[in-house]
This record gives C-alpha cells, sequence and structure tokens, in this order.
C-alpha cells in the first residue's frame, strides 16, 4: 500500500540569473583575444617575445574562470516547499551538495530585513531556527516571495473543513432574523 501524498499548498524555486549565453561566452572571447593581441603585438615589437606565452595563459585562465563561474551557478537552486505536512528547504550551492532543512509551518514566520545590504534579507524562523532564504534574489524579487509564503502560511493555519451536512445547511433558504439552535444528543 502506497503511502498517501502530500498536498503542496506553496512551491517556489528560485535560481540565479542566467544571462550568459555560448554566444555570449563567443563574443567575450574573441574580445578578449583581441584585447590581449594589441599588446602582445607591441612586445613582440619591441623584441619582449618571451611575455606572450604569460599573455595567452592570461586569456586562457580568464575564460576558465568565466566557464567554471558559469557552469557552477547553473548549479545553484533553492526551493521552499509547504505542504500539509510542513515546510521544507532545499537547498543547492554551486558545487551540487544538498541541504535540506525542514520546518513546522504553523510557527514560521516570514521576516525581510530591506535595510540589508544587496536587496535585503528574507528570513524563515520556526521556533527557535533561522534559515535565510531568497540570498541571490532581488529586492522586488524577495518581496513577492515574503508576500506570497505568508499567505500561504496563513492559509495553511486556516484549514477549511468540507462538512456535507454544512453544505446544506447554509446553501438552505432562511428567513430573516431566524437563528437556527439544534441540539442532537449523541449517540
Amino acid at each position: 500500500m502506497t503511502p498517501p501524498r502530500e498536498t503542496v499548498l506553496f512551491e517556489a524555486i528560485s535560481t540565479p540569473p542566467q544571462s550568459f549565453t555560448l554566444r555570449g561566452f563567443r563574443v567575450l572571447a574573441g574580445l578578449l583575444i583581441l584585447a590581449a593581441a594589441i599588446p602582445a603585438g607591441i612586445f613582440f615589437a619591441l623584441g619582449a617575445w618571451p611575455v606572450l606565452p604569460f599573455i595567452g595563459l592570461e586569456v586562457g585562465a580568464a575564460l576558465a574562470a568565466l566557464l567554471w563561474h558559469a557552469r557552477a551557478s547553473r548549479r545553484i537552486s533553492e526551493m521552499v516547499l509547504l505542504t500539509d505536512a510542513g515546510l521544507s528547504i532545499r537547498h543547492v550551492d554551486h558545487r551540487g551538495r544538498v541541504v535540506r532543512s525542514v520546518l513546522d509551518a504553523y510557527w514560521a514566520k516570514v521576516e525581510w530585513d530591506e535595510a540589508a545590504p544587496r536587496g535585503g534579507r528574507l528570513w524563515i524562523k520556526s521556533r527557535g531556527r533561522t534559515l535565510e532564504i531568497g540570498r541571490h534574489l532581488s529586492a522586488p524579487e524577495k518581496a513577492e516571495l515574503a508576500e506570497a509564503l505568508r499567505g500561504a502560511l496563513a492559509r495553511a493555519r486556516r484549514p477549511d473543513f468540507d462538512n456535507p451536512q454544512l453544505r446544506e445547511f447554509h446553501n438552505a433558504p432562511h428567513k430573516e432574523g431566524l437563528t437556527v439552535n439544534k441540539i442532537v444528543p449523541l449517540k
């Protein structure tokens, strides 16, 4: 028998901005090589040809660092998941390491400090534990995430019960000023 699936009440997946395309890398590499070729030509014309391999190593190291950064930033992600079982935060760092934290959704509180540097700081606090979320988001994105998560937590704390008997009672026509109090003994 399979366990019942948890109902997803809120899910937010955030990743750092990925504006660096392969075409952009090729253009940047071409410009970097062109910019390095000018001083290389001057050094060669002056007879200082032993400097040329170092200029080539410098360009290669700069391009390798750009590729490493682009690859590492593609791995970073953060998922905030609110289910009827609780609130879980899953953070994947640039090395692919996963850190998963589970908090009690009933006691969770979202706090956003706009005055902090780099677009403010967004925290989730629950029973003495504090987790920062949305580190790579901009200030408007953090504000939107905070507002949406606060609303989802409020809805999760206020469950709606579906009772068919009450549905029939509320949909039935009533006279104004009439109150219905019915005591039904338990059997």
